[in-house]
């Protein structure tokens, strides 16, 4: 059965700087665009939406008394930055990604163009959209749900340095707790931090299944490319190996959201290692 055709990767601008403290960490940034490589080398359509909170955060520009569009702005620079360096990694590894901005910096990206976005995802290009929405105050998540909608996208893989969905930082709240299901709605009122309201709410509207995952962990990405299930009002909670069959699934209320496995929802003969917050949905 095939695997997802078409999917839009959200990276944080924190995951590029590995153990560093700022910038771009050389070693971090070479493992992520292994793993996108192959992902891409796959057959799979992959756009990327990716943050600049390693270089420059708008809010916290906001909070430190600045303007707070004018930080949004900075940090959408910050994003171009990234982008930039993630583009030229990927060439590195002989694979050929497009930046388009939601910017105009004609000298340095083309502008963002949804048709040609499309077509060069559709020939095999990784496509990377910089500069968030282009406007201040949405986030760059906000971004990622509004360019995977537009994209056409069949899911939207959120990657975090975190194994799951908390009702806090469990880096900074030991006691912090992890959710094994939550709905759209339930996640918009907790305000849990994995996502902003904006993104979750233009997820759940358009029905866009998320992922999230730690990206932290080796072979993350790399088995999304196998196939997924979405063949029934049915979801399987929890790992399972990959021989398991699709009879061994568990319902799930349409328009619940889970965090568990990725191996072990709407997928089968496959094994995604980190955790996956997912809206499953009736199909016919």
């Amino acid at each position: 059965m095939p695997g997802y055709k078409r999917v839009l990767l959200k990276l944080s601008g924190e995951a590029l700087m590995g153990d560093d403290a700022f910038g771009i960490n050389p070693v971090t940034i070479d493992a992520m665009v292994s793993e996108i490589a192959q992902v891409v080398n796959s057959g799979v359509e992959l756009a990327i939406v990716i943050g600049g909170g390693n270089i420059f955060r708008g809010v916290a520009g906001g909070a430190a008394g600045m303007d707070r569009a004018t930080a949004d702005y900075m940090g959408m620079l910050a994003t171009m930055m990234n982008s930039l360096a993630l583009q030229d990694a990927l060439r590195q590894k002989g694979v050929e990604a497009r930046v388009q901005s939601a910017l105009r910096m004609d000298q340095v990206v083309e502008p963002y163009i949804r048709p040609r976005a499309i077509r060069a995802m559709s020939e095999g290009k990784v496509v990377i959209f910089a500069a968030g929405t282009g406007n201040p105050f949405f986030t760059t998540d906000t971004a990622a749900a509004l360019r995977g909608a537009e994209m056409g996208v069949e899911v939207m893989l959120k990657a975090t340095k975190v194994d799951g969905i908390y009702s806090a930082d469990p880096k900074k709240d030991p006691s912090a707790t992890r959710y094994d299901q939550i709905s759209f709605n339930e996640a918009i009122a907790k305000n849990l931090a994995v996502m902003d309201a904006t993104a979750f709410a233009l997820c759940r509207d358009q029905k866009l299944p998320i992922n999230v995952f730690s990206i932290l962990k080796s072979g993350a990405l790399n088995p999304m490319k196998t196939s997924s299930v979405l063949s029934s009002s049915v979801a399987r909670l929890g790992p399972f190996d990959a021989a398991e069959k699709l009879t061994d699934r568990v319902a799930v209320d349409p328009g619940a959201m889970v965090s568990g496995s990725v191996g072990g929802v709407l997928m089968a003969n496959c094994v995604l290692s980190g955790p996956l917050m997912l809206r499953p949905h009736l199909l016919p």
